[in-house]
């Protein structure tokens, strides 16, 4: 991180993601880095200084007092507002750090990276999972995923009931998978129902690829168990990524070793699980996603670089949930159920 001139930030929005923003904020403020947490923003000023107070910090009730005072900020507050408070900031001079989703509608994506674009702030968005370490190690392993099983299952709380569960937890899959296939979506088919909240909580997606890569999604908020899996398949190799533990597992098959038995030809000393198939674990260095996500935005503010999860990539997942909800309230009309679901 750079030694130069801190850079100065605040939390606009303090709700549980913005305590968790103010909380590495902080944490790398006591640790030297050159960082400065301004102060944290909010409309409700009992919560405002109750976050300011437990983070050493100012408080304050809107935008306007920040003018001049700040170089960055992370935009927590609900997800209708960060165009609002994105586009304010960015005029400010401000670089901002934009929580999923991004926006509430592509138009309003649009309008965010349009007026990075003509700001030139650097403007990143905030999909964690990104920089899990389970995920950067797996990276260099990507050659060419065929099968994708997906499973992200939380017990119910009442945070985020501002926004489905495509919205609020599978976005984060929809990022990654994304990052890793780099295709075009030709199909997708999706089921989901409202559960406990007035919006859907429980949905399975199947998504096709122009390559052919197939990827199924299972996202739910009102599980009795959390998980956090991903596990994909790609010619001659099978990998499984747990969010949770920050694990990686390859199961590699050698070509040769493969054909041998099948031709009947047994090694006189198999390796592995079975001949022909080597097991590992690369190396994953544990860090909390959130900190090394945070860490990353410092860093492409403090050297004018492009951050490693743009705006678009925010928009690229935002525009799949939207088509995968259009496709869930189609599934509505066709069961008869559309009467469950609210938007």
């Amino acid at each position: 991180m750079s030694a130069g001139p801190k850079l100065r930030i605040a939390v606009v929005g303090c709700g549980a993601f913005g305590r968790n923003h103010a909380r590495v904020y902080r944490q790398l403020e006591q640790e030297r880095a050159a960082v400065q947490l301004v102060g944290v923003v909010d409309i409700d000023s009992v919560r405002a200084h109750k976050m300011a107070k437990e983070f050493a910090t100012a408080a304050f009730g809107s935008l306007n007092e920040l003018e001049g005072k700040i170089d960055a900020a992370s935009i927590a507050v609900p997800t209708v507002d960060h165009l609002s408070v994105g586009a304010q900031l960015m005029r400010a001079g401000v670089d901002v750090l934009i929580e999923k989703p991004i926006a509430a509608s592509l138009a309003e994506a649009d309008e965010l990276i349009a007026i990075a674009a003509q700001t030139q702030r650097i403007a990143q968005a905030g999909h964690l999972e990104r920089f899990n370490p389970a995920v950067r190690a797996t990276i260099p392993l990507v050659t060419q995923p065929m099968f994708f099983e997906v499973h992200r299952l939380s017990v119910f709380t009442p945070r985020s009931l501002d926004v489905d569960v495509v919205m609020d937890l599978m976005i984060h899959d929809l990022d990654v998978v994304l990052s890793l296939v780099k295709a075009r979506v030709c199909e997708i088919r999706a089921v989901g129902l409202p559960v406990i909240s007035d919006k859907v909580d429980i949905a399975n997606v199947r998504i096709e690829f122009e390559t052919g890569c197939i990827a199924n999604f299972t996202a739910s908020r009102v599980s009795t168990e959390k998980v956090r899996k991903l596990r994909f398949f790609q010619p001659h190799q099978y990998i499984s990524i747990d969010y949770g533990r920050q694990d990686v597992i390859s199961i590699r098959v050698d070509e040769g070793a493969a054909a041998a038995l099948i031709r009947g030809e047994m090694p006189a000393e198999p390796q592995g699980p079975a001949p022909g198939i080597a097991a590992e674990k690369p190396k994953v260095e544990a860090q909390e996603p959130l900190r090394a996500e945070i860490q990353a935005f410092i860093s492409a503010a403090q050297t004018r670089q492009a951050p490693l999860v743009s705006l678009q990539d925010g928009r690229n997942a935002l525009g799949l949930a939207l088509e995968i909800n259009a496709r869930i309230a189609e599934h509505h009309q066709r069961a008869g159920v559309a009467a469950m679901y609210k938007t």
